[in-house]
């Protein structure tokens, strides 16, 4: 047995001096392949977090450049990007991913639609306002009667309405496809930062839409509370949504005028209250919101009111109280005033300033307070020769802003509005109340979810197209 064993050791030991030659080749191999990729010119994928600090910056600082580069191939162009699959879509990122402001490492994408509407946003080549709606089977944002926070008048499935069939329209730019509103993403828009609706009661339509749109997206409900504190959105003037994990708030602000409105107390015994309309002051309330993130204005439908239409002894510039004047003159007046404060008081490198357009009414048979109507209504105008003119509001408001210091974006929401007639809550603007004949009609405001979701999906995509926000990416 004494020599199988000497065998056996001296065996072992050649065997162990192979395995220390092949290991010794295989670290130098590996060494000289870490020195050679340390060499290679660096790649988008290749790139250090310090120099691509989120997923899609990169893409978006690219994008910049495309038209500077449009004289060049097609494919000197092509932002270089990895793509992958995720389902219908197309997500782009880039190596390593680093982490966000939770500490996660996941990768913060864009859609393949999101991606091609960023890449063109500095091509001019679509108006997104101009286009069609068209039906579409997708369900709506947030389902009706699902959310708590809306204004019992806009929530018209509450209210007894049946036919959803204009919950099943989409609008259509002509020129380019719009991404979904996606609620996760809007919210990493909305990190750390206020969004503050000033205006009417139109605009509460859109923040309200907002509002349950957001909600709709978040996994435990309860991290989403009201600031303000009051529960009646009809009765007072300031209303503020935090989104707790996400450190933002969504707030709106009544003034339907944006300048200051007047209102005096009853005399003796008088029933009616004297109003003025100061056109050189903006709303007090301004204290509130000029350094918020993003501000979005509106008005209109308040200067369609038969005192203000009329004129007389209304309005007020300084001292002077005007006995006759214009409601254009008056409505100019007054847009001219706001221009002039956020120009001089919003801080244009920080704020971000948007004005919805005026939303356009259906009343039929008369107006708001004169037996109009609007129920039965449940497909959109089809034929354009069956559209309103132009809002002449409009084209005051265009040419204030053009007139700015400030970038603006204009939400012209006017004549996508003008399509729907099927929209609004007509008869159904209360609970349990008794439809009759002759009854008061809403054929301005928007049944939500509605119409208002679409002005949201707009805002959002606006905001895609940005480089305001961090990164420039969600």
């Amino acid at each position: 047995m004494a020599p199988l064993k000497k065998y056996t050791i001296s065996h072992d030991l050649q065997r162990r001096k192979y395995q220390f030659i092949f290991t010794t080749f295989l670290l130098l191999f590996f060494f000289s392949l870490l020195i050679l990729l340390n060499t290679t010119p660096l790649t988008p994928n290749s790139l250090p977090s310090t120099t691509v600090p989120t997923a899609t910056s990169y893409l978006l600082s690219a994008s910049n450049y495309i038209s500077s580069l449009s004289s060049l191939p097609k494919t000197s162009s092509i932002i270089a990007a990895r793509t992958f699959e995720t389902g219908s879509n197309v997500a782009i990122s880039h190596s390593p991913i680093p982490l966000d402001e939770n500490g996660s490492n996941s990768p913060r994408t864009l859609s393949k639609t999101e991606h091609d509407f960023v890449i063109n946003k500095n091509k001019n080549s679509c108006d997104i306002f101009d286009g069609k709606w068209v039906l579409d089977n997708s369900d709506p944002i947030y389902p009706p009667g699902s959310c708590p926070f809306l204004d019992y008048t806009f929530n018209c499935f509450n209210n007894g309405r049946s036919d959803l069939r204009y919950l099943r329209y989409r609008w259509q730019p002509n020129g380019c496809n719009i991404p979904r509103f996606d609620g996760k993403k809007m919210l990493e828009i909305l990190r750390g930062k206020r969004m503050v609706f000033v205006g009417d009661s139109l605009n509460r339509n859109m923040w309200e839409s907002l509002v349950c749109s957001l909600r709709m997206s978040l996994v435990d409900k309860n991290k989403m509370f009201e600031v303000s504190g009051k529960r009646q959105f009809r009765t007072e003037g300031f209303y503020s949504f935090k989104f707790q994990d996400y450190n933002c708030t969504v707030e709106f602000i009544r003034s339907p005028f944006l300048v200051q409105e007047w209102k005096f107390p009853s005399v003796k015994g008088v029933e009616s209250r004297r109003e003025m309309l100061r056109l050189d002051l903006i709303q007090a309330t301004t204290s509130n919101y000029h350094d918020a993130d993003f501000l979005i204005f509106n008005t209109g439908h308040w200067w369609t009111h038969h005192k203000t239409r009329k004129g007389k002894n209304f309005f007020q510039e300084g001292e002077t109280v005007l006995s006759k004047l214009k409601v254009t003159e008056a409505y100019t007046k007054a847009l001219k005033t706001w221009a002039e404060w956020v120009d001089k008081n919003v801080n244009k490198n920080k704020t971000q300033v948007f004005f919805a357009g005026y939303s356009t009414s259906h009343f039929r048979g008369g107006q708001w307070n004169s037996g109009g109507n609007c129920d039965g209504e449940t497909e959109p105008i089809i034929d354009d020769k069956y559209l309103g003119s132009y809002p002449w509001m409009m084209k005051a408001l265009e040419s204030v802003i053009s007139k700015m210091s400030t970038p603006v974006v204009y939400l012209n929401i006017s004549k996508m509005t003008d399509y729907r007639k099927d929209g609004h809550p007509s008869i159904y603007r209360q609970p349990g109340t008794e439809r009759r004949p002759g009854m008061f009609q809403d054929c301005s405001h928007w049944c939500l979810p509605g119409v208002p979701d679409s002005w949201n999906q707009l805002l959002y995509a606006s905001l895609l197209m940005s480089s305001k926000w961090p990164n420039g990416t969600p």
